[in-house]
């Protein structure tokens, strides 16, 4: 069984976010909050494809279900901290915005970032996924048997 308490937990936590950030928003989040340092690419936003992994009912064996693009890059800041990402789909600046807010939530801005980028992401991914779930339930049959009488 896996360890659930990891010490990469709260870094997988907002690379997640940042992942799963609309087009643009988290790259305007951060412009609002701070401004963007200077940094030396390790490796320029690039596109490229990844195959995508299912099993079937989640328990049956992993089949490859298909190629999604994706966006990657990574970055230093001049203090040293070291910034990745991938994002979904074609889009290099997001990939870089996600990667420079990586970087500097190894460093002292940390909680300011938090409060100003991550937290509002984390709110406007959930609000999206409550909406996503109340359309989901509004098409909800209940089936139910009525007794027939032939005890």
């Amino acid at each position: 069984m896996k360890d659930t308490l990891h010490e990469n937990g709260p870094r997988k936590a907002w690379m997640s976010l940042l992942a799963k950030a609309p087009e643009g928003r988290a790259a305007a989040l951060l412009d609002a909050a701070t401004v963007r340092p200077a940094f030396t690419w390790l490796r320029a936003p690039e596109i490229g494809s990844t195959m995508v992994r299912a099993r079937a009912g989640a328990t049956g064996a992993p089949f490859n279900l298909g190629e999604m693009t994706v966006t990657r890059c990574a970055l230093t800041l001049q203090t040293g901290e070291v910034g990745h990402a991938y994002i979904q789909g074609r889009r290099k600046a997001d990939a870089e915005a996600a990667a420079l807010i990586d970087a500097l939530m190894q460093t002292a801005l940390a909680d300011d970032l938090r409060v100003s980028v991550l937290d509002p992401l984390k709110t406007g991914l959930d609000a999206a996924k409550a909406a996503r779930a109340g359309k989901a339930a509004a098409t909800k049959v209940e089936f139910f048997t009525m007794a027939r009488g032939e005890d």
